[in-house]
C-alpha cells in the first residue's frame, strides 16, 4: 500500500513568527514530524507542502522531499485543510504519475508524535477497509454536556443534549463520554479527498491518546505547554 506523509507548514504566522522552523528542543520545530514519518514503518514517501522558501530547505535538509512550492492563493490565514491536499495530490498525479492509496497529515504544529503512532493509525486503517479516514482523540478538559449556548435574550441553552434531565447538574460520572479532535494525526484515503471531495468522509475511525500528549503550538502557552511535556513525559508513552 502506498502512503504518502504530507507536512503542510505556511510561512505566515501570525502569533509566534516563523513557528513551523523556530528551535525547538535543539532542532527545527518541522524536523519533528519529518524525522516521526522517516522512522516510520508504514510510510512511503514523505513530502512537505510549503509556499516559503526558507522552510522548503530546512525540510530538505532533515530528509523531507519539497517538490513543488504551494500556491499563494493555497497559503492564506483561512485556507482549510482541503484545498492545500487536493492541489497535492494533483501535482503528485499530474507530475509524477504518482497516486497514494492513504494521505497522513502531520502538522509540525503537533511533535509529541512518534513513529510508532503512525504506524498504530495505518495498521487500525488497513483492518478496517471501510473507514474514509482517522484522527487522534482526546478526553476533553471540560466536558461539552455541561456547556451552553446564550440567545438574544441573554437565556441559555444546552449545547449538546444528552437526554439526561438537567445534565449539566450531574456529575460528569453519569454523563456520556466525549472526545475531543487533536491535530495530533490525521489519516485520509486518497479516494475521501478526491472523490468526496472532504478531509473526513462519513466514517472515521478514532485513535485515543492522553490528554497530556494533545499539544497543538500555536501561543507562547501552547509553547509552554509543549515545552513541559516533552521535558516530563518524553515524546509519547509507547
Amino acid at each position: 500500500m502506498e502512503i504518502l506523509a504530507l507536512i503542510t507548514a505556511r510561512g505566515g504566522s501570525k502569533t509566534i513568527p516563523h513557528k513551523n522552523i523556530m528551535p525547538f528542543h535543539g532542532k527545527p520545530l518541522i524536523a519533528w514530524s519529518i524525522e516521526a514519518a522517516l522512522n516510520s514503518k508504514s510510510i512511503s514517501r514523505v513530502v512537505t507542502s510549503t509556499d516559503n522558501l526558507d522552510i522548503a530547505n530546512i525540510a530538505k535538509k532533515f530528509g523531507s522531499e519539497v517538490p513543488f512550492i504551494r500556491p499563494e492563493k493555497y497559503a492564506q490565514d483561512d485556507t482549510t485543510d482541503y484545498p492545500v491536499f487536493k492541489h497535492a495530490l494533483d501535482w503528485l498525479s499530474i507530475n509524477e504519475s504518482y497516486n497514494p492509496d492513504m494521505v497522513i497529515h502531520l502538522r509540525p504544529t503537533t511533535p509529541l508524535r512518534p513513529a510508532s503512532l503512525i504506524d498504530k493509525g495505518v495498521d487500525l486503517m488497513i483492518a478496517k477497509e471501510n473507514a474514509d479516514s482517522l484522527r487522534c482523540v482526546c478526553q476533553p478538559l471540560n466536558n461539552p454536556f455541561k456547556m451552553w449556548s446564550i440567545d438574544n435574550d441573554g437565556f441559555m441553552h444546552s449545547l449538546c443534549d444528552s437526554g439526561i434531565y438537567e445534565q449539566y447538574n450531574q456529575p460528569r460520572q453519569l454523563l456520556p463520554e466525549a472526545y475531543w479532535q487533536v491535530g495530533t494525526l490525521d489519516i485520509i484515503r486518497s479516494k475521501t479527498i478526491l472523490e468526496k471531495k472532504s478531509m473526513s468522509g462519513e466514517d472515521i475511525l478514532s485513535l485515543v491518546i492522553d490528554t497530556k500528549f494533545a499539544v497543538d503550538i500555536d501561543d507562547i502557552a501552547s509553547l509552554n505547554h509543549a515545552d513541559f511535556a516533552i521535558k516530563k513525559y518524553g515524546m509519547f508513552p509507547e
